[in-house]
């Protein structure tokens, strides 16, 4: 009698057992994925550092340092005033691009190599969530190594200066601690959906067709507001053709909350990037679904 009941009492403790419904097993992959990619930063931070700082580095260096020194003009070329007003401008600038390239290593260049030889991806989509949660957790990873960039960079742009050159900030922290996660998301995003559109043979192609444009055409050396004298016979082309870049509308809402520089108004630059996002990212899951199962 004792055997005979054992596997019953076995049975009705398995169908009393608690299970987890879908969303919460996804909400612990996803939870999972993103504290695998922060422990990966964290064992490889130097290296982070070192990949985050150099571009940075040598940008404010050369311009904000050397072309002083040496005597040639930026800011055009009107001395220390004019000088220190390019810096007050090149500072968000730099921040931004950031924040722009750390989306695009972090989540782009990641995607080629694990769609690549790796083949690392098929391990990623064999958890237990839907395979557009698995690009999700790469976006949110990407976007706190961002906000890191932004963090990072922000002290080395204000302060390497030659003498005589200073930027004038002047610090809002509402514009930052809004607009720096929703930048940090809308790059990431673009980074996914660069990453799934570029063939890992073809990633050079990348850089050399997008990338490239997006930052000399981004605003990161001057302000969207004094690009106006640009025109051919009264129209402002420029002006209008760099709003197809999203790093614009992040360096000019940078500029809003490092200085007190003229910028694009934030009641542009906030809608455009949430609009940027939505494309972006809907764009990027799509793609990131068909490359997995393809």
């Amino acid at each position: 009698m004792t055997t005979a009941t054992q596997p019953a009492a076995a049975s009705a403790h398995v169908a009393l057992a608690p299970t987890r419904s879908t969303a919460q097993a996804s909400r612990s992959a996803l939870r999972a994925l993103i504290l695998r990619d922060l422990l990966v930063l964290r064992r490889n931070f130097a290296e982070f550092l070192i990949r985050t700082l150099v571009q940075p580095f040598l940008l404010v260096f050369v311009f904000l340092y050397v072309f002083p020194s040496i005597g040639q003009g930026v800011g055009g070329g009107g001395g220390p005033v004019a000088e220190s007003a390019f810096a007050t401008v090149l500072v968000p600038g730099v921040v931004a691009i950031s924040i722009m390239f750390q989306g695009i290593q972090a989540v782009a260049l990641q995607l080629s190599t694990e769609f690549g030889y790796t083949r690392e991806i098929e391990d990623r989509v064999q958890a237990p969530c839907p395979i557009w949660l698995v690009a999700v957790a790469k976006v949110m990873s990407g976007s706190v190594q961002g906000a890191l960039a932004a963090v990072v960079v922000f002290p080395i742009a204000a302060v390497v200066h030659a003498p005589g050159v200073e930027a004038h900030l002047s610090i809002h922290w509402w514009v930052l601690v809004t607009l720096i996660p929703l930048a940090c998301v809308a790059m990431t995003s673009l980074g996914l959906l660069l990453g799934t559109t570029f063939e890992p043979r073809n990633i050079g192609l990348m850089f050399g067709f997008v990338v490239l444009p997006l930052t000399f055409l981004g605003g990161t050396y001057y302000q969207w507001t004094k690009l106006s004298p640009v025109q051919v016979d009264g129209i402002h082309w420029l002006q209008i053709l760099v709003l197809v870049n999203p790093l614009i509308y992040v360096a000019e809402g940078m500029r809003a909350g490092l200085t007190e520089a003229s910028h694009m108004p934030l009641y542009v630059v906030y809608p455009v990037l949430v609009g940027f996002c939505t494309v972006f990212l809907s764009l990027g899951l799509r793609n990131f679904s068909r490359r997995v199962l393809s």
